[in-house]
């Protein structure tokens, strides 16, 4: 294939969307042929006259094909406490700088095995590259080892100078992370990752990913000794009924300076309240499972009965939710919808459509969510009020208001 190189562009987020909303907003008004319609309208400003239409080019301007999305994975981690980890990533990061994020990155051919080709179907498919991918890159960001001990089935514990000097290595790609596994007498739990989602970004950016979402829930914790010592963090060590966990530790600052558990809820507010950044696919997903994990109006401490009807719900969810597509199948690739007017329901934000699944899976029968979108004010440091709602109210709202 042969590839022309690009002149370097101060490409951003809001710039683009902006171009690419008044462009389907003209289409919406003005019909597929509206660029005539509107020329034709359009006054000179020397005397008023109206110009002539201009004719419609019979030349077809070639359109570059979408980069390849490369293969990457994250994982919604729970607590034994039902919270989520979410790592703060550094500002010179060249993906999602200065967001939270879940744990996860690229695929790894030397430490997840062999990675399907970019045109075979099981390149956007769950895999087992994808699941090892998922565990090394929660092991490498945050410390925290989803590994199973192959004599007792028990997670997997190592020292923690082990464990740093494993980070440090694998990271490095100084070592393999299966062999390392391996050498501390364990395995990676692929089987704990459960599908959640997949997000392949839009075809017109530059750099692109098609990321297999997962869930994992850390084992749940015992409540006498939650009740002995409420200040305890999530992943204390006599908390867990099968292993020790140590706490989130973010990776020295290589990628991330901080690693947290908090609930989905109080994660949501902070962002709502600009004190962190949470771009649309962390914000749409945390949103999802807050109504099901550590709400706002849940006991402290839970038993763990409760902690585990709550995974329970969300499991069910996960995997018999979302209508035609369940959750755990659907493939979302966001798509500007419109940009919404000043003073309406939106009040200038760019409306995010997540019904299709991306050009590589037309025509397979994978969807996203149809029902709902997701405002974001795009700025430069970042995203800012985003908001998840169903696609119907959004637009009686902004019809009601006359802001469409």
């Amino acid at each position: 294939m042969t590839v022309t190189k690009a002149k370097k562009s101060k490409w951003k987020p809001s710039s683009y969307l902006d171009g690419t909303c008044t462009r389907l907003m003209v289409l919406q008004k003005f019909g597929r042929n509206g660029g005539a319609s509107v020329r034709r309208k359009m006054t000179s400003s020397a005397g008023g006259q109206t110009p002539r239409a201009t004719p419609k080019s019979k030349t077809t301007a070639k359109v570059a094909a979408p980069t390849i999305p490369r293969p990457s994975a994250s994982v919604l981690l729970i607590s034994p406490t039902n919270q989520i980890l979410l790592l703060h990533r550094v500002q010179s990061s060249s993906a999602f700088p200065s967001a939270h994020v879940f744990p996860g990155g690229n695929l790894s051919a030397q430490h997840d095995g062999h990675i399907p080709e970019p045109n075979a179907p099981a390149r956007h498919q769950d895999g087992e590259a994808y699941r090892l991918g998922a565990i090394r890159e929660t092991f490498e960001e945050s410390g925290i080892l989803l590994a199973r001990n192959n004599g007792f089935g028990r997670l997997l514990e190592v020292r923690d100078d082990e464990r740093e000097e494993g980070r440090k290595a694998i990271h490095q790609g100084a070592l393999d992370f299966r062999t390392w596994l391996a050498r501390k007498g364990g395995r990676a739990d692929t089987d704990g990752l459960i599908p959640f989602t997949r997000w392949i970004t839009p075809p017109h950016l530059p750099k692109r990913f098609t990321t297999q979402m997962y869930l994992y829930f850390l084992p749940v914790a015992s409540t006498s000794s939650h009740a002995d010592n409420p200040s305890m963090g999530p992943l204390s060590s006599n908390m867990s009924t099968e292993a020790m966990i140590p706490s989130p530790t973010h990776d020295g600052g290589i990628e991330h300076t901080a690693a947290r558990f908090l609930p989905p809820s109080a994660w949501l507010r902070i962002a709502n309240n600009e004190e962190i950044i949470l771009f649309p696919p962390q914000y749409f997903l945390l949103h999802l499972i807050a109504p099901f994990l550590s709400p706002d109006n849940a006991p402290t401490p839970m038993e763990p009965g409760e902690l585990s009807r709550q995974r329970g719900a969300l499991l069910e969810f996960v995997r018999n939710g979302g209508g035609q597509t369940p959750w755990a199948e659907k493939a979302i690739s966001p798509e500007v919808v419109l940009k919404t007017k000043p003073g309406g329901y939106g009040d200038g934000r760019t409306m995010l459509g997540l019904a299709k699944p991306g050009p590589e899976l037309s025509g397979t029968g994978r969807t996203g969510d149809a029902e709902r979108i997701v405002y974001v004010d795009f700025r430069k440091e970042g995203t800012r009020r985003v908001e998840v709602r169903m696609k119907k109210d959004a637009f009686e709202d902004e019809r009601d208001m006359g802001k469409l």
